[in-house]
């Protein structure tokens, strides 16, 4: 039997039997996320039969990605769907699918997951009351709206949250989009977006901050020094955590890092903050991991709280 109709008689729809091969899916919010996805789904074999975008960008990104899909607003969407995407910013998600249960747009039996990291079921709840198989799978992976985009899918991890009897409906949307699906509670769903803002998207704000630096000290192209640097750096975090920190941290160097702090506070006063937040994050964990003895560590930690909070407020 075709995967997509075990899908369909898995999710409530037809019988198989009777059911097309294909699930007609319906993206709301053609943007970065839900034009790749629904280029996936089409590329597995789904009839992408619809989808909504507001901004210019969406409408050229869905031409590009779903060509011959119409654009329609988003009850319009849903009623021409099997398989509802929703790929939306967080804090329009829960309005959006409300608004739709409003106005009796759902109908028992379809599948819709949204693909927001930070929200689990619970937001889905309207739709799930009119008969709805909720599912939230969200790809953990980063989409500026470029071409590449499509190809990042391949093995990309996707945090899958459902009911125990609709996993095998999940497992099986996230492998036919390319992914892998990596399951997740709907009680740890926020710590898990957390965790993944974090490493993501602080990232590329450390990379840049560490980029404009290097430009007020003379070095004309950062790229150039940082990349085989930070490349090792993230290898070691990845492969070896705690333990593959350098640095002067690391070293219980107190005058170098006093000297880092002295010397943007003159010459780069607004990352005076971040590098105290971080130094003293680090500090914290080279102790607990015990890459810092206690007596090491100690005087690092005074002089970051010294300079987090100069006037002793503590």
């Amino acid at each position: 039997m075709p995967a997509a109709r075990r899908n369909s008689r898995a999710a409530g729809l037809p019988p198989a039997d009777h059911a097309p091969a294909r699930l007609r899916v319906g993206v709301i919010g053609a943007g970065r996320v839900g034009a790749v996805l629904g280029a996936a789904l089409a590329a597995a074999g789904h009839d992408v039969a619809a989808a909504s975008g507001l901004s210019a960008a969406s409408a050229a990104r869905a031409a590009r990605l779903l060509p011959g899909v119409p654009l329609l607003p988003a009850d319009e969407v849903v009623a021409a769907a099997d398989l509802v995407v929703l790929a939306v910013p967080d804090d329009t998600l829960a309005g959006l699918v409300a608004g739709l249960a409003g106005t009796g747009t759902w109908r028992a039996g379809q599948l819709a997951f949204h693909t927001s990291g930070a929200h689990g079921l619970a937001v889905l709840a309207p739709a799930e009351r009119a008969g709805v198989l909720p599912l939230a799978l969200h790809p953990a992976m980063t989409f500026t709206g470029a071409p590449e985009d499509a190809d990042r899918l391949a093995g990309a991890p996707f945090g899958v949250t459902s009911r125990p009897a609709h996993r095998a409906v999940a497992e099986t949307l996230v492998l036919e989009m390319g992914g892998e699906p990596s399951f997740v509670a709907e009680e740890d769903r926020r710590l898990y977006h957390a965790a993944l803002v974090t490493g993501a998207n602080h990232l590329v704000t450390l990379v840049a901050e560490a980029a404009d630096l290097l430009r007020s000290a003379g070095v004309g192209d950062p790229a150039r020094v940082l990349t085989p640097l930070l490349t090792a750096a993230l290898d070691n975090g990845l492969r070896r955590g705690d333990r593959g920190l350098t640095g002067p941290v690391s070293r219980g160097d107190v005058g170098t890092v006093a000297d880092h702090l002295e010397t943007l506070t003159e010459r780069a006063p607004e990352s005076v903050a971040a590098y105290v937040a971080m130094a003293q994050r680090t500090t914290e964990r080279a102790l607990a991991s015990g890459r810092l003895r206690r007596h090491e560590g100690a005087p690092l930690l005074d002089l970051l709280y010294e300079a987090a909070d100069p006037a002793g407020s503590r």
